[in-house]
């Protein structure tokens, strides 16, 4: 298990003693607060205090035709793939003096006996854990686990596994005038034993999502008349749920443009210690420690994620 850095040169420094039993809440905002965790797009699996084994099942042919006798006539093949978060941490350090003429100074105390504004310590965790969460969602997709602060996300994953159901993407990129071709493209490579899935969905960035509205709306699209759904033109859809030829679309901002992913939610995992002793959040008043006016905020947690079944998967990219 490697130890990933988030280290921001700071400039300004505040101050309080908090080092909190809240801090898995705090941690839980970070981590859960991304846009396709927190949107219930992946199976998350807390408490990993160090590895979780993830086990497939593969059967052969389970019916014969019935005789007298106990007949084994199948095959049972059991394999594992691995789930081990990496370790993180932020750590930002601030100086008291640079508070003492903002407006927050009568709430810092006097003297030696100065700490940070509650206010702006409150603050600072809510925006931190903020930045924690975009960076996240972004590693959830394109991290690369070299990158300073990254795992390897879903599609690093999903191009080193050669039972994925890969569909090449289009020539100059996906756009209003060929998103619905695109989509559907995905959609046909689905297995045909996943359609219909419950969780099943086809995870899409953004950018994609917004030319399917715009192609929807029936300017750039051939075949919906000039008016698009419901004879509404731009103004038909209102953030409601998207879906097509009967298969849901799950737009998740951390997936790089161009490319999307078909599967079933519960084959796509996130891991954390989100309980566990390696989770903590602190922010510490250095002046009785080394008579320094400075405090430093310290965050620790680990993230990862893995897929389960490659073949049930289909990779546009």
């Amino acid at each position: 298990m490697s130890l990933k850095n988030v280290q921001l040169g700071t400039t300004t420094n505040i101050t309080t003693s908090y080092a909190g039993e809240f801090a898995g809440e705090y941690i839980a905002a970070a981590l859960l607060s991304a846009s396709t965790i927190n949107d219930g797009g992946v199976t998350v699996k807390p408490n990993i205090a160090f590895k979780e084994v993830i086990k497939k099942l593969d059967t052969g042919s389970l019916v014969s035709d019935a005789s007298c006798d106990f007949n084994p006539n199948s095959s049972v093949t059991l394999t594992e793939t691995i789930l081990q978060p990496d370790e993180f941490q932020v750590n930002l350090q601030l100086c008291k003096k640079d508070f003492i003429s903002d407006w927050e100074a009568q709430s810092m105390g006097y003297g030696m006996g100065q700490t940070l504004p509650p206010k702006f310590s409150d603050f600072m965790i809510a925006h931190v854990a903020a930045e924690v969460a975009q960076k996240t969602e972004n590693t959830l997709f394109k991290g690369f686990a070299a990158n300073v602060g990254e795992f390897n996300g879903y599609e690093v994953l999903l191009a080193g596994d050669n039972t994925v159901v890969d569909v090449a993407a289009v020539g100059g990129g996906v756009d209003a005038t060929n998103v619905i071709a695109q989509l559907s493209r995905v959609v046909d490579s689905i297995p045909s034993p996943l359609y219909g899935k419950e969780d099943l969905f086809i995870y899409v960035p953004s950018s994609i999502a917004k030319f399917y509205v715009q192609a929807l709306g029936g300017f750039a699209a051939a075949g919906l008349g000039a008016n698009g759904v419901n004879n509404m033109g731009t103004q038909w859809w209102n953030n409601g749920s998207l879906t097509v030829n009967g298969v849901k679309i799950f737009v998740s901002p951390g997936l790089s443009n161009n490319k999307m992913i078909a599967a079933e939610r519960s084959n796509l995992y996130f891991g954390t210690g989100l309980l566990n002793n390696m989770q903590e959040i602190k922010i510490l008043d250095m002046q009785d420690i080394d008579g320094s006016q400075n405090v430093r905020f310290v965050m620790r947690y680990t993230a990862g994620c893995q897929i389960g079944i490659g073949s049930d998967i289909v990779f546009y990219a």
